[in-house]
């Protein structure tokens, strides 16, 4: 190993620790011992802290014992005659740095100088617990195959933009800190106009390297959240993020002692260093997975220019990590990759939309004989957008056909309901809703660069063969423009939609013998199952009973497989031998049984993926429900994230479950405690969410105002006023047998 980096890592390890000690002894002599100290909407509290001592630290004082710990491992420089061939010492300076970085946030967050502003622009800092889960599908399904971390800044602006949209095309989550030569990526990514945050998968910590603690905070939650792991198994802890989050540092310009002392840091995770200069390379492996360090100096990088030289930069991070990346070129003028799904196209920027509010746009599958489809076809009736003003809104029809000998009717909801996640991977490009209230936005920087109406088909055209591509043979794609038929077509495709209603409607438990599991997120918590029937979907939300059985045929060693019910063991509770079995087999033997209709006998296990978590208050003889985009305090004293904390990584706790919320309208939902009139305390973001589904779960329930009278997070806070509530209301709950 070279002794130029263990000097360079213990000799920032000595600073930052050192810096460290000073900044808590001032803040302890200004503000006290007892001060609080947090990252905000985080169950973690500090969780680099909390991974690696176990260490729950909530103040001031709490901190002095962690940097005492830190201080204990620095080792002292190297002599210049000692030539250590072995990382031990790096890799001790390197978590010694992290506990101090962590500190360092922990103090400024006390002081109120976190997050970072700066002229005006406020740094993200913290990634929230909520933000967290709301990628966590996306990480276990293999659309985020990893993370980047860049620190420092890139050759050009140009470079700059070119080497994050790479990464964003690759599906990878873009984490941005630091600086060099007094600039950083973050700077030139503002200067080039690219939009920063959650929306976009690139999240700016700060400018300044400390704040690079917060990728690694990131990265030990996800061992907490999927894996289950309790705080301070450091081992477990390293070894998940080693071979289950695929992540690397990229340094971007000059590398101080700083950096390379929080580079020591993240390779205890597993996650290799590459920069764009010279320095010393490690190349064997062990802790990573490949190399350690590989310096790959930008200006040797072969290729016709800087933007070349950028693109072959990433696809070297790529195989020194081994991130697999699942995404197909796709021919289209703008960048392509989930980075852009959340992407929001505002009015400012608005060339056209098409559905929202006065206006009109559907989208339709429907299977063909394999005759009636030629593959590739992608026709626009209409106008297209030459002649449209800037901001104009026109009536779109998305008529999709496709061919198939494994096609069946019953697959063609589950098809067209991927339109949302294929459309919206399109830079530029925002989708919101389905069926008939579709509502489709183009940036005018997305026409700028020869984005056209036709492009929608040639997006679908590749998805639905990447993707679907065991059951689908040919796909032929008709867009339409013309209002007169976009209305004609409209009325046809409600038809269509209203006969699947009722046949979705009609599926029932009963009508079926085999369920299907999905295993998805076993990718970060081993031993999580989930079991998906007609009449509830997964605790995600994004599998159904029908999605399930399209993706068996698609990929019949998939995660989604079948399982068949077998005898009947309690019909009320919804337990089947043959589904515990099954259960029993693939949690690795941690769950004996569940039953899928209750919450208080063995209910189903929970990742960190859930939509909402039910919790029984005694108290209110019923249940509450939080959404996971709730970040209030419920009457339970804790927010989604602690919640999510106590049962995901695969627990199975009886009184507490997630769930998806399509869950909530089922007929079987709570069947063993009584159902819906069980639900005392909903998140407002469900109840108005869902408010017309809701009311005809209450209409079914025999209480037209039952959902009147649950309360939330407005109307009450604490147990004492959730009760009160409840009586002034005359809640159901109140009066049915004892939920214990």
């Amino acid at each position: 190993m070279s002794r130029y980096i263990a000097t360079s890592a213990i000799r920032g390890a000595q600073g930052i620790v050192a810096e460290a000690e000073k900044l808590l002894k001032a803040a302890t002599k200004e503000m006290g011992p007892q001060t609080s100290v947090a990252f905000p909407n985080t169950a973690y509290h500090l969780p680099v802290i909390l991974g690696f001592t176990g260490q729950q630290v909530k103040t001031l004082g709490e901190l002095e014992p962690v940097l005492k710990h830190a201080r204990g491992l620095v080792p002292p420089l190297p002599r210049e005659s000692l030539w250590l061939p072995y990382l031990g010492e790096t890799l001790d300076a390197g978590v010694a740095t992290l506990l101090a970085e962590e500190a360092i946030e922990a103090i400024r967050f006390a002081k109120g100088e976190q997050p970072e502003k700066n002229d005006g622009y406020v740094y993200n800092g913290p990634i929230d617990d909520i933000q967290m889960r709301s990628w966590g599908i996306q990480m276990v399904d293999g659309r985020m195959p990893g993370f980047a971390a860049i620190v420092g800044a890139a050759k050009s602006n140009e470079v700059a933009v070119k080497i994050v949209r790479e990464l964003q095309s690759k599906g990878l989550l873009v984490f941005l800190s630091s600086s060099a030569n007094g600039h950083s990526i973050v700077d030139q990514l503002r200067e080039a106009g690219i939009e920063l945050g959650y929306d976009t998968f690139t999240v700016p910590f700060g400018s300044d390297t400390i704040s690079t603690i917060y990728a690694l905070g990131y990265a030990t939650r996800a061992a907490f959240s999927f894996g289950g792991f309790p705080p301070g198994n450091v081992r477990e802890m390293l070894l998940y993020n080693k071979f289950r989050c695929f992540a690397f540092a990229l340094a971007l310009g000059q590398v101080d002692d700083l950096k390379y002392a929080t580079a020591a840091g993240a390779i205890n995770y597993g996650f290799p260093v590459i920069a764009d200069t010279l320095i010393p390379n490690i190349l064997p492996t062990g802790i990573t997975r490949y190399e350690h360090v590989v310096s790959v100096p930008f200006d040797d990088i072969p290729g016709k220019d800087d933007l070349e030289r950028a693109e072959r930069l990433v696809q070297r991070c790529l195989e020194i990590r081994g991130v697999k990346v699942k995404l197909q070129k796709i021919n289209i003028p703008v960048a392509y990759g989930p980075a852009f799904e959340g992407e929001v196209v505002r009015r400012a920027n608005l060339r056209v939309e098409f559905g929202g509010k006065g206006g009109m746009c559907f989208e339709w599958l429907s299977m063909r004989k394999m005759e009636e489809v030629e593959d590739g076809k992608i026709t626009l009736i209409g106008p297209d957008l030459d002649n449209a003003p800037a901001g104009s809104k026109m009536p779109l029809g998305i008529r999709v056909e496709v061919a198939g000998r494994k096609m069946q009717p019953d697959f063609e909801p589950v098809l067209e309901r991927q339109f949302h996640h294929f459309v919206n991977g399109a830079e530029g490009i925002q989708h919101m809703g389905q069926r008939d209230i579709t509502w489709l936005r183009f940036a005018n920087a997305a026409t700028e660069k020869g984005f056209h109406i036709k492009h929608l088909g040639d997006i679908l055209h590749a998805k639905l063969h990447e993707d679907f591509g065991a059951i689908v043979d040919k796909v032929q794609i008709t867009l339409y423009t013309e209002e007169p038929k976009v209305q004609e077509l409209i009325e046809q495709a409600r038809q269509v939609y209203h006969e699947r209603n009722v046949r979705m409607a009609g599926l029932t438990d009963e009508a079926v013998d085999t369920f299907y599991s999905c295993s998805l997120c076993q990718s970060f918590a081993p031993t999580h199952i989930c079991v998906i029937n007609p009449e509830r979907v997964g605790l995600c939300g994004a599998y159904n009973w029908l999605d399930c059985k399209a993706s068996y045929e698609i990929n019949p060693t998939g995660p989604n497989q079948p399982v068949k019910k077998g005898s009947i063991v309690d019909p009320g509770k919804g337990e089947w031998e043959g589904v515990n079995q099954f259960v029993f087999q693939n949690s690795q033997q941690k769950a004996s049984r569940f039953t899928i209709y209750s919450l208080m006998d063995s209910p189903m296990t929970t990742c960190g993926c859930c939509e909402c978590i039910m919790v029984v208050l005694p108290e209110a003889n019923g249940v509450m429900i939080v959404s996971r985009d709730d970040y209030s305090v419920t009457p339970f004293g804790a927010t989604f994230s602690t919640l999510a904390g106590d049962i995901g990584g695969g627990n199975q706790t009886p009184g507490m479950m997630g769930h998806g919320k399509w869950y909530i309208t089922s007929k079987k939902f709570l069947l063993a405690e009584g159902g819906f009139k069980r639900v005392v305390w909903m998140s407002s973001i469900l109840k108005e969410a869902m408010a017309d589904e809701l009311k005809e779960v209450c209409q079914r329930e025999g209480d037209p105002d039952l959902l009147d009278k649950i309360a939330d997070e407005k109307t009450a806070k604490t147990l004492e006023e959730l009760v009160a509530f409840l009586q002034e209301k005359g809640h159901p709950a109140l009066a049915m047998p004892s939920i214990l």
